[in-house]
């Protein structure tokens, strides 16, 4: 009798389940609430990509080389 209701499903993505990865922030606001993005809050929680780390509040790679969003992406 009644019709379903037509709109934007519950589940996330093209008909899946999706997951959305959190990027940490490059460097650190230094505020005194850390926000979720925090490389400081992510090293101490275990978020933080592999590869990466922390010195003097920014994210660094443990190889040396220089820390660009792109790389950043692929490796969360």
């Amino acid at each position: 009798m009644y019709r379903e209701v037509v709109g934007k499903s519950k589940k996330g993505g093209k008909g899946g389940k999706s997951t959305v990865v959190k990027l940490p922030k490059t460097k650190c606001c230094d505020a005194q609430k850390k926000c979720g993005r925090c490389p400081l809050r992510m090293l101490k929680d275990g978020t933080l990509p592999t590869g990466y780390t922390v010195k003097h509040r920014r994210l660094v790679r443990l190889d040396g080389k220089k820390v660009t969003k792109k790389k950043l992406a692929k490796a969360a």
